[in-house]
């Protein structure tokens, strides 16, 4: 796929989508910290129903350690892996007040230091917490980035080098949000909704219907 595609393509999203953002619920850094974490193999929707009950008793490190690990897994049982998130979640809180004085850190290696949180949940906060212009490849994006030719890569890690090596500066804060609800939405797994994709006359994707 040639820049002047990738960027039409953008545009797109952008001119459809001006401010696009996370569909977890959260009301502060710490508490996207703790939806990403909580969602992986989840869905949004199962994450946020979960969350409603819990930010109210446990917004912040302290009131989450304080909650308990019990506690907490029983507020969070309705999502997979429940118990490890929760253990994970504390170990997370406790290293939160002990190192970092209760605040999100804001760089990779120090959330990536924290229990539960890899390269793809860091980038989700730097990104939407934070500002920074990253690109977390989840197998939303991933697929997205395969299928349409923008972004082709083996595995996640060469997906997001080239789609930050190949987006335009001026995209590159939004991308992810624009990617991944394209991919949920519209790009789906088993069956594309190539008739209603509102970049379909850019995609590479040589299997979409006529």
């Amino acid at each position: 796929m040639n820049p002047a595609k990738r960027r039409a393509i953008y545009q797109t999203l952008q001119h459809d989508n001006p401010h696009p953002t996370t569909e977890l619920e959260y009301g502060s850094p710490f508490q996207l910290l703790i939806a990403v974490l909580l969602s992986a193999q989840a869905t949004d929707v199962g994450v946020n129903k979960a969350t409603r009950r819990l930010f109210p008793i446990a917004p912040t490190p302290q009131a989450m350690l304080t909650l308990g690990e019990a506690r907490l897994a029983e507020a969070i049982q309705t999502i997979g892996l429940y118990r490890t998130k929760a253990r994970n979640t504390i170990a997370t809180c406790r290293l939160l007040l002990e190192k970092y004085g209760g605040e999100v850190p804001t760089t990779r290696e120090a959330l990536e230091s924290l229990p539960g949180v890899g390269r793809k949940t860091a980038n989700v906060v730097l990104n939407t917490a934070f500002g920074v212009p990253t690109i977390a490849v989840d197998t939303h994006i991933f697929r997205v980035a395969n299928r349409t030719g923008l972004a082709p890569g083996k595995d996640v890690r060469e997906v997001e080098d080239k789609l930050l090596r190949f987006t335009p500066p001026e995209f590159r804060q939004d991308a992810h949000h624009w990617l991944i609800l394209l991919g949920r939405y519209t790009c789906k797994a088993r069956k594309p909704e190539c008739g209603r994709c509102i970049i379909r006359e850019l995609c590479e994707y040589r299997a979409k219907p006529l």
